[in-house]
């Protein structure tokens, strides 16, 4: 398990990490989400052990991660950049890696390779950004690592990589109980790809959930009633969004579809329907409710 107790990084004054608390269980596929510069990159970059946190603990089965190779080798990291990468072929990147995972497999390597059918003797500068992601996400896989850590791992890439890469994840994810973090401000690659995500604003985890349950337990209610009821009437609902036009009356509450009927009877709506919400949607009056500015997060 990884597990994250108030930590913190500052650059300078400005701290991009500001007491973050976070469990992410083995073999979770585990998305992070928030705007550009909400702490995300960094927040891996303490994961993989590329930076030491200024404050708090960020530990692996209970052992600090900087400095610990024995640890270490159990992260890989696919950051946002693959520049680090253009003077090798795909061959030589292999050989490069396998000197520091022990458990790199050929046998995995060619397999992947195989299957996107990518070059392995050509240098990785002549591959188009698709091909580069492709390339990275198969030396990691390869590695055979417990953690995959990817940094906007599909930004920019085609629908068509976009699956292909997806696919390569998600076979690892089940042939081994692979643990994946993924770090996006989209939030539609987060929904197709993870049961858990965090979101992060200004350095701050706003909120950690199941997915699942996120999903069952906030609602989109039109309704209408002989009454014009105004927000404060319906103090026994937590409502997210209220709004009114004309004669029907619009809330964004949290509560299973059940109780929430419930509640809104007692009130004898005329015409009463409740409907699911998006993640997109719910991660976006989750926000507003809790006084944030959604914007910059992708739906």
């Amino acid at each position: 398990m990884i597990e994250l107790r108030g930590l913190v990084k500052k650059f300078d004054d400005f701290a991009a990490l500001d007491g973050i608390d976070l469990d992410v269980p083995d073999g979770t596929a585990f998305g992070l989400l928030g705007s550009n510069g909400a702490g995300k990159s960094s927040l891996l970059r303490i994961l993989s052990g590329v930076y030491k946190q200024d404050g708090g603990s960020a530990k692996i089965d209970g052992e600090d991660i900087f400095d610990n190779v024995a640890v270490k080798e159990r992260v890989f990291f696919i950051n946002d950049e693959t520049i680090q990468y253009s003077k090798f072929t795909l061959e030589e990147l292999k050989d490069f890696y396998k000197g520091f995972y022990p458990k790199f497999s050929e046998e995995i390597f060619n397999k992947l390779c195989n299957t996107v059918k990518l070059p392995l003797k050509k240098r990785i500068d002549t591959f188009s950004k698709g091909m580069k992601r492709q390339a990275i996400v198969i030396i990691g896989l390869s590695c055979q690592t417990d953690y995959l850590l990817l940094d906007e791992a599909f930004d920019g890439l085609d629908p068509t990589m976009r699956i292909i890469v997806k696919r390569m994840l998600v076979d690892a994810m089940l042939d081994r109980s692979l643990t994946v973090i993924i770090s996006s401000h989209n939030l539609k690659e987060i929904n197709e790809l993870c049961d858990t995500a965090a979101l992060l604003h200004r350095g701050k985890v706003v909120f950690c959930r199941d997915l699942d349950s996120i999903k069952g337990n906030i609602h989109k209610i039109q309704a209408a009633f002989a009454i014009d009821y105004n927000k404060e009437d319906f103090s026994d609902i937590e409502v997210l969004h209220f709004e009114r036009s004309a004669s029907i009356t619009y809330l964004i509450a949290k509560g299973g579809e059940e109780e929430l009927k419930e509640k809104l009877k007692e009130k004898k709506p005329l015409v009463l329907d409740i409907i699911p919400l998006t993640l997109e949607e719910i991660f976006i009056y989750e926000m507003e409710g809790l006084g944030y500015d959604c914007q910059g997060i992708d739906k």
